[in-house]
Parts: C-alpha cells; sequence; structure tokens
C-alpha cells in the first residue's frame, strides 16, 4: 500500500478524485496551495509518482525549489517539507504548536534537511505548514 491514496502509476488524479479522497479536508487542500501560492509567487504545481512505496503526491514549487509536497490520503493529507538548519532555526522562533516542534526534533535528517511529514485535517494545521513553508523560504 502506497502513502498517497492514489498509487496507479498509469493513472493521475483528477481534481473530482482528489475532493472524494480528501472528504472534507478538500477546502484545506485547496486553502493550503492558494496561500503558498500567495505568499511565495510564482508557485508552480506538479503532480509526480513517486513509486509504488509512495503513490502520487503533488509539488508546490518555486522556480526551481520545491516548497512543499502534498500527499493525499483518505479523509486527509500529509505536508511534506525539508528544512535545512537555518529553516529549523527560523521555525523554532515562529510559535509553532508544540507537536509540530516536536516533529520537528525527532524528523529524520537527509542531505536537503530534517524531513517532516505533518498531516494536516484542521486550520491549525494549514497555519503550521504555512510557517513551515515561510521558515524555509527565508533560509
Amino acid at each position: 500500500m502506497a502513502l498517497s491514496v492514489f498509487e496507479d502509476r498509469n493513472h493521475q488524479p483528477g481534481s473530482a478524485e482528489i475532493k472524494a479522497a480528501l472528504g472534507k479536508t478538500a477546502a484545506l487542500w485547496d486553502d493550503l496551495i492558494s496561500r503558498i501560492g500567495v505568499r511565495h509567487p510564482p508557485i508552480t504545481e506538479f503532480w509526480q509518482f513517486a513509486g509504488s512505496k509512495y503513490g502520487w503526491s503533488l509539488r508546490l514549487k518555486r522556480r526551481e525549489r520545491i516548497v512543499l509536497y502534498l500527499t493525499p490520503q483518505r479523509g486527509h493529507f500529509l505536508v511534506g517539507i525539508a528544512l535545512g538548519e537555518k529553516a529549523v532555526q527560523a521555525a523554532r522562533k515562529q510559535g509553532l504548536p508544540a507537536a509540530v516542534l516536536a516533529l520537528i526534533d525527532s524528523a529524520p535528517r537527509y542531505a536537503e534537511g530534517h524531513g517532516i511529514r505533518l498531516t494536516v485535517t484542521t486550520r491549525r494545521d494549514v497555519q503550521a505548514a504555512e510557517e513551515l513553508a515561510v521558515a524555509k523560504m527565508a533560509s
């Protein structure tokens, strides 16, 4: 089973399928994409199939830099982000919820930085994801 609810390599998900899978959180998905577009223009959206383990996810990209990865799941979605050390320090100063700071502390470290996956089910989660993107893009 893939991380994404969409795991068929030969079928990129469409907007109706995304809304059906996300349910009530589809509005949060749209809101986050809009917020990132406003705060970090120009944003390009593109879908990528990352293999059978991960499935399809939406990348929000500013020029050559990926800002966020959005992975649809049933009833919610994940926001993936890699934060370098400067971005981690900036994120700590933003007053993020304790649960998000704990995610940062426990995140695996890759060449790109601390790899975080935030589960989004509420508006507060969208705000936290937006603040993480701000910290990343400021560094």
